[in-house]
């Protein structure tokens, strides 16, 4: 997302996010996560363009449901808007299928059986090979799961989001389901690299609770804690943040977003970071944080 969308338009460089995901492969990282409504259409068009000649090295997983309007981002879970935001996501992406298509929110205004049932309809066509769904709860998923499987659940997993724990991850191990988490490095505040009031008018950032000075200085002693920790383990707080979210469960993988080649390459060695029961423990007990997610 914020190679193209949301995180300032004065930090986009497609040239360089092409190397990046181009290194990402070279890594191992097989995971591409994008949406159609980040540009909107730009990101998707972004991620074709990198993927051109190594489509088959790429898990590729994109996201539907969400309009951006004149007033702002809408819901929309209506069948016949699903039935062509696919195509339309293939068209961009230069590819037959995606590996992974993900419903981006529920529309309130439509029945989830409906949009699901829209979506089956495409992995039957062989355009999607598996469906997912992105910040529901368990009485969503459940109805979803009655019409077709449910591969992946994508929702904001970290050391300062822990919403899904409770009852969203227990259901995605029962039910053979993988868990996407997104924002893993807490919109990068968990690196103890961001200084408030550092975010132009174009970085959603500036406007969210948890980021305005007042919130960021209370919430410097999360990072501390993690500093602390990451000093006894020879890793970054990017690298324990990312660990912490690994140690979640083997059904669980972090996507960490960034454009820059050496945080992609920090963030890859994270999966090398061993962190002890101590260590777990220690960061389980941290304070929740000052600010609401949005």
């Amino acid at each position: 997302m914020g190679m193209s969308y949301a995180y300032g338009a004065a930090e986009r460089d497609d040239e360089q996010s092409r190397a990046v995901l181009h290194r990402a492969l070279d890594l191992g990282v097989t995971l591409i996560d994008t949406a159609d409504v980040y540009g909107p259409f730009t990101n998707e068009e972004l991620v074709g363009s990198a993927l051109a000649g190594r489509r088959d090295e790429a898990f590729l997983a994109t996201k539907c449901g969400l309009l951006l309007g004149p007033d702002g981002i809408v819901r929309d879970g209506r069948p016949e808007h699903v039935r062509v935001a696919l195509d339309a996501s293939l068209r961009r992406f230069g590819t037959d299928r995606v590996d992974l298509w993900q419903l981006h929110r529920v529309d309130p205004a439509v029945p989830v059986e409906e949009t699901w049932g829209a979506m089956a309809e495409q992995v039957a066509a062989g355009k999607a090979l598996a469906l997912g769904m992105s910040e529901v709860g368990v009485e969503e998923l459940t109805r979803a799961a009655a019409v077709h499987p449910v591969a992946t659940v994508q929702s904001e997993l970290s050391l300062w989001t822990r919403d899904p724990l409770p009852e969203v991850l227990p259901w995605c191990a029962e039910n053979g389901a993988g868990f996407l988490a997104f924002s893993p490095l807490g919109r990068g505040f968990l690196t103890g690299t961001l200084a408030p009031g550092s975010f132009d008018d174009g970085d959603f950032r500036a406007r969210n609770p948890r980021f305005t000075p007042e919130a960021m200085a209370a919430n410097t002693a999360l990072v501390e804690q993690v500093r602390a920790v990451a000093g006894r383990v020879g890793a970054t707080p990017a690298q324990v943040s990312l660990a912490w979210v690994l140690a979640q469960g083997e059904h669980v993988v972090p996507i960490p977003g960034t454009k820059k080649l050496r945080y992609l390459e920090e963030n890859a060695a994270s999966a090398t970071v061993t962190l002890t029961a101590d260590d777990l423990a220690e960061l389980d007990a941290l304070p929740a944080p000052v600010g609401a997610r949005y």
